[in-house]
């Protein structure tokens, strides 16, 4: 959610546009002729629609703040915040006459009332899917776990090797090489290297704890699925494109470990590969 400051900056920016352009109109039509196009104003100028490239460009950023406010608006009435939108064009076109129904300590009180009740909302929300996801999470690993071939590890991911691999199973210090598709227990994809068309490199011991433990089960040219709880991947917080609590499927293609020489770091991030992709 937007900061009680980006919503009186955003306000106030739609503010000055709608001033500006009013002050144009007000101009062209005193001096009851056409306002002339620059000689520099874009081709593409919809000259039909507009008296000017500046009353085009006062437009447009009129049209992109309200598209952008009716996204936020449609954001809040998720979380069951409804505002009306007449309303708010109301106060605009007050303030550009002067003639406000509240006073500046009326907006500043209200405005904060506001932002307190959307961040509680929010954090309502996030509470219950973070439950919801828990619960469907757990359901998932308990049905998983029944099938054919699934293993678990000490510390609760569970794994299925398609294809062992040869040689030795990566260590925490080596830089592993892979192609995967990770998706959330629902089936939602998150992330795909092979869409990407390009394979993940990375040190084992620099993702999230599932990953460490999960790829140690196989070895070069192994091939697995690592269904990770959540405790063990981005916990109570998840990251964007994977919600708080969730459940994490991975299909992980192991196609090289490489020994990571004795002076090199541990990445001091410790980003997990999903984290990486993702951003």
């Amino acid at each position: 959610m937007k900061s009680l400051f980006n919503i009186t900056l955003l306000a106030t920016t739609m503010a000055l546009t709608l001033a500006s352009s009013q002050v144009m109109a007000a101009e062209s039509a005193t001096a009851g002729t056409a306002a002339t196009t620059p000689a520099n104003a874009p081709a593409t100028a919809s000259s039909d629609k507009f008296k000017s490239s500046e009353d085009q460009a006062a437009y447009a950023l009129g049209a992109s703040l309200g598209r952008y406010m009716d996204n936020s608006l449609k954001e809040q009435e998720k979380l069951g915040v409804k505002l009306d939108k007449n309303q708010l064009i109301s106060g605009v076109q007050d303030a550009f006459a002067n003639q406000s129904k509240l006073s500046d300590q009326e907006i500043e009180t209200t405005l904060q009332g506001f932002e307190a009740r959307v961040k509680q909302a929010a954090q309502t929300k996030m509470e219950q899917e973070a439950k919801e996801n828990a619960a469907k999470g757990d359901k998932y690993r308990a049905d998983y776990a029944k099938q054919k071939g699934v293993k678990k590890t000490e510390n609760g991911v569970l794994y299925k090797v398609e294809k062992a691999g040869t040689g030795k199973a990566p260590t925490d210090s080596d830089t592993v090489v892979v192609n995967y598709k990770g998706t959330l227990a629902d089936g939602t994809e998150f992330d795909n290297s092979y869409k990407r068309g390009e394979p993940l490199s990375f040190r084992l011991d620099g993702v999230i704890p599932g990953w460490t433990e999960g790829l140690k089960q196989i070895k070069k040219g192994g091939k697995i699925q690592l269904v990770i709880p959540p405790e063990q991947a981005y916990g109570k917080t998840g990251v964007p494109g994977i919600p708080a609590n969730s459940t994490l499927v991975f299909d992980v293609e192991l196609l090289d470990i490489k020994a990571t020489p004795a002076q090199s770091e541990k990445p001091a991030d410790g980003k997990p590969a999903a984290a990486e992709t993702n951003q």
